[in-house]
């Protein structure tokens, strides 16, 4: 048996192997980390930061300026949807239930009815155009021309349904009782003054029912689509009245939303994209008013049409 000790390495002689291996580890992943670096900044600068995404309700989805809208948007960042329903009931229970980011399609005094109906708070975002009324026929050529105790059908949602009656006052078919407002139903009508009987159907079927009555108040959104033209209306409402205000349509929010700011951008891409205002224009026959009202003061219209509503039940 051998008397010799095994060799054992100094303690200097094995910690520097293990030393240089530490140190090249930590040069190698500092190394690593700039690359990954690098390669995360390049990959965003390529792609980009994800665009915002929105989902916009409206009626009438179809019409070519809400895809002029969609690529405007996209190009400043937003990723919007544009939804269509099929008539005016549904967008607003839509907004609410947060199937919708926001809406467009109705004017403040529409908002301020439901709001005042579902005991909810939506509020108006921006204002978009004010959209003139139209009474139309496709029997006669002027109002002079409907007969006394003709038909004539305006839509049956109330705000509208005021609007068509002030309309028709104004074309010398009917009488209101005290003068009309934008509160008048049927039920306001002075029969034994009136020209024309009055019938109230939903705003879609307004055009569909021509056939058979004398005339019809048709909604701007309505007309080319039933094969109408502006310019045959034989009478409208005027849209620069100075109280035409409360039929200023708006974009609607859920109160909560009111300073978000990627909505109040599209409200803003809306407003000055010129191939968007241009389409609205086509799509109304040149009868839209375009406006641009601040929020603050829609939403001051909207309080007082609400306050108005609420007293008024």
């Amino acid at each position: 048996m051998s008397s010799e000790l095994p060799q054992i390495a100094p303690p200097s002689s094995r910690r520097t192997p293990l030393i240089i291996g530490i140190a090249v580890l930590a040069v190698l992943a500092v190394v690593a980390g700039v690359l990954w670096s690098r390669g995360g900044d390049e990959a965003g600068a390529a792609g980009g930061e994800e665009n915002a995404k929105v989902v916009l309700g409206t009626v009438g989805a179809s019409d070519p300026y809400w895809q002029v809208l969609v690529d405007a948007a996209a190009e400043e960042g937003i990723d919007l949807e544009v939804k269509d329903f099929a008539d005016y009931t549904q967008p607003n229970p839509a907004l609410s239930e947060g199937e919708l980011d926001v809406n467009q399609f109705q004017h403040l005094v529409y908002l301020a009815e439901y709001n005042v109906a579902n005991d909810d708070d939506l509020v108006p975002l921006g204002s978009t155009a004010i959209y003139p009324l139209g009474l139309y026929s496709t029997k006669v050529d002027s109002v002079e021309q409907i007969q006394d105790g003709d038909t004539v059908v305006v839509p049956d949602d109330d705000s509208n349904q005021a609007r068509a009656l002030l309309i028709l006052q104004s074309a010398g078919l009917i009488t209101l009782e005290d003068g009309g407002s934008i509160y008048s139903t049927l039920a306001d009508i002075d029969e034994s003054a009136s020209r024309v009987e009055v019938k109230a159907i939903k705003a879609d079927l307004t055009p569909t029912s021509l056939p058979d009555v004398a005339a019809a108040i048709v909604n701007n959104d309505f007309v080319e689509k039933a094969g109408l033209e502006f310019e045959d209306a034989l009478a409208t409402d005027d849209a620069d009245d100075p109280t035409a205000l409360p039929y200023v349509n708006v974009f609607a929010v859920r109160a909560e939303d009111r300073d978000d700011p990627t909505l109040a951008k599209l409200v803003e891409v809306y407003q000055e994209t010129q191939a968007v205002l241009d389409g609205v224009q086509d799509v109304s026959g040149g009868t839209a008013e375009l406006v641009q009202v601040p929020q603050d003061e829609l939403q001051a219209a909207l309080d007082e049409v609400v306050a108005d509503t609420e007293a008024r039940q």
